[in-house]
């Protein structure tokens, strides 16, 4: 940072700003729209920061009670300004909201659009929201003017974004008499940004459902006129929405720039009154492995904004975009204070029970659709199926798997257990990192020959969710990596005798040699009949974790020997530490998993 004076200073932009920056200058978007809805979100949410704290300090208002977001066109000089009377920024603030990114996961997304520019901008673009730096895509040139309410100063945040920026004061006649004003000088190919029917279109389809009027300015001197009257979306009968309006709603208030997969619009009312909107994106957050785990569901008081990470949903549900309106909140707590009430305590148990049953019902009726949501999001909802005990039946019916018979094919445990083979009493599965590796493996042979199924299970939270849900339909889950193979009791699919369960004198020799010859190294040595080619494969003890949560338990440092009695887990802080990043995709050493697979062949 270097100072001029003692009021106005140049800072240089916090690194992954500057990158973000330079991605926006030097790349050509098919779609720059995107910058106006993003300004005008900003500016309804200054207004609904300072809705809830004039419920504490009402003379904030002052005479200026109602909010309003004002589009001011000048085309003859290529300038386009977006004013607030919100809260408003003094200096501090600005550097803080327009220097640097806060938010996790930024830097692993700007890696991701850099590599992949060529193809989907016009995609990544909107899906990381990029708020008011998406500015820079139309102006060469950007100005901010800020007054915080209740301040007797103004400041200006001024930048070519180019890799510095400059805060200094501004008279308080140049600035609003409350909150900020973003003036854009356009860049020769966005001109067409000051025209009134694109502006006026823009604002209609992209931000007509904000909770905060909009007006137009056509140009300098112009009467403003009204081109979104400011009615909450979610207020409205679901009948009077078109599809495109939720389209609209979605990308504005989830930052995506793709289609929602699923709309979760309902009103409760009876004991507790509430409003909820929620969405299923249609592709994956860049955020959906955050490890904080946050949900992105805002909360809202009779309109009111409170805060835009309210804990409505379970962390397995962070995926969920939207939010909920009570009409029986108080306002005058903390947000601190209603994140512990027993009232949100049972709006969260509604609109998740609302959530879960609206994907049972997508199931049931439109298999297709919901797999395309368990692709993106299966893997996060089976946490719920270690962490939420009270609704670990309903996820394991939502939940899908490819299995030995499935092929491509997603299958519910519900078409497990109904193509179970007589004789079979258990749910079979084989946890690891690769399917492809998984289907060769030597522990399946004896499953193949008998024509009986497997899951397939290749996400890190499988080998925990297995171990916390011991049934389904009262079949229990066995891993057929693990403990003894109980297939003694099915036939051979070429045969209809049994195989002889006798062990001859030699074998019975032979296994009594080996497990001499590796002693301490193994617990025992067995003839099985999971084998049909293969001469030996190892198999983890009845009791403890099977071969691949052994794996994960080494990786973390917590599991000590082959088999040992030292792995097992303590939960609390195990969990938390593997389950958080468990939907990361992996990329295993070659060599490391080809040299494992042939020492249990």
């Amino acid at each position: 940072m270097t100072t001029d004076t003692k009021t106005t200073e140049t800072r240089t932009f916090e690194a992954d700003v500057s990158r973000l920056l330079h991605m926006m200058v030097h790349s050509v978007y098919s779609d720059r729209d995107v910058f106006l809805r993003e300004l005008i979100s900003n500016g309804a949410d200054a207004c609904e920061k300072l809705r809830f704290e004039a419920i504490t300090r009402p003379e904030l208002l002052g005479e200026d009670a109602k909010p309003r977001i004002t589009i001011s066109a000048d085309p003859d000089n290529k300038q386009l300004a977006v004013e607030d009377n919100g809260i408003g920024m003094g200096r501090e603030e600005m550097a803080e909201a327009l220097g640097t990114i806060a938010r996790s996961g930024t830097r692993a997304f700007i890696e991701r659009v850099e590599a992949d520019k060529a193809t989907e901008d016009s995609q990544l673009i909107g899906q990381f929201g990029v708020g008011f730096y998406s500015a820079f895509m139309v102006a060469d040139h950007v100005d901010v003017i800020s007054r915080q309410a209740g301040s007797e100063e103004a400041w200006r945040w001024s930048s070519d974004g180019k890799g510095t920026y400059e805060i200094a004061p501004v008279p308080l006649a140049a600035a609003p008499r409350r909150g900020t004003r973003v003036v854009l000088h356009l860049m020769d190919d966005a001109s067409s940004y000051t025209t009134p029917y694109r502006l006026e279109g823009l604002a209609k389809s992209q931000s007509g459902h904000v909770p905060v009027p909009i007006t137009l300015v056509e140009k300098p001197g112009a009467e403003p006129r009204d081109v979104a009257d400011g009615t909450a979306l979610w207020v409205r009968p679901k009948s009077d929405i078109k599809p495109e309006e939720y389209t609209d709603f979605y990308r504005s208030i989830a930052g995506q720039y793709d289609e929602p997969a699923a709309t979760i619009h309902f009103r409760a009312e009876g004991r507790h009154e509430y409003s909820a909107l929620a969405f299923v994106p249609g592709s994956r957050p860049f955020d959906l492995f955050d490890q904080d785990r946050k949900g992105r569901m805002k909360l809202y008081v009779r309109r009111v904004f409170i805060t835009d990470d309210a804990d409505v949903l379970p962390r397995y549900l962070r995926f969920v975009r939207g939010l909920v309106d009570s009409a029986d909140l108080p306002l005058n707590l903390s947000r601190e204070m209603i994140q512990e009430s027993p009232l949100l305590a049972a709006i969260r148990k509604g609109v998740t029970n609302r959530v879960l049953g609206d994907l049972g019902k997508l199931a049931d009726n439109a298999a297709e659709a919901y797999a395309k949501i368990w692709e993106n999001f299966g893997v996060v909802l089976k946490e719920g199926i270690y962490e939420d005990y009270e609704r670990r039946e309903q996820l394991l019916k939502l939940a899908r798997f490819r299995s030995t018979a499935s092929g491509e094919t997603l299958r519910s445990l519900a078409d497990y257990v109904a193509a179970m083979k007589e004789g079979q009493k258990a749910i079979f599965f084989m946890a690891g990192e690769d399917r492809a590796r998984l289907e060769v493996s030597p522990q399946l042979e004896g499953f193949r020959a008998r024509g009986i199924e497997v899951l397939l299970l290749t996400d890190p939270v499988d080998s925990f969710w297995t171990t916390m849900a011991p049934e389904f339909d009262g079949k229990p889950f066995k891993s057929v990596t693990q403990g003894a193979a109980e297939l003694s009791e099915i036939p051979l699919l070429d045969t209809a005798s049994k195989p002889d369960a006798e062990i001859s004198s030699e074998i019975a020799t032979f296994l009594a040699f080996v497990k001499t010859a590796l002693g301490d190294e193994v617990s025992d040595v067995k003839a099985s009949d999971r084998l049909t080619e293969s001469a030996v494969c190892l198999v983890a003890p009845e009791h403890g974790p099977d071969r691949q949560f052994e794996r994960l338990l080494n990786a973390a440092g917590r599991c000590q020997g082959v088999f040992g009695a030292a792995c097992s887990p303590d939960r609390a802080r195990f969990g938390e530490g593997v389950v958080g990043a468990l939907g990361a995709s992996r990329s295993p050493d070659p060599a490391v998993t080809s040299h494992e697979e042939a020492a249990q062949g």
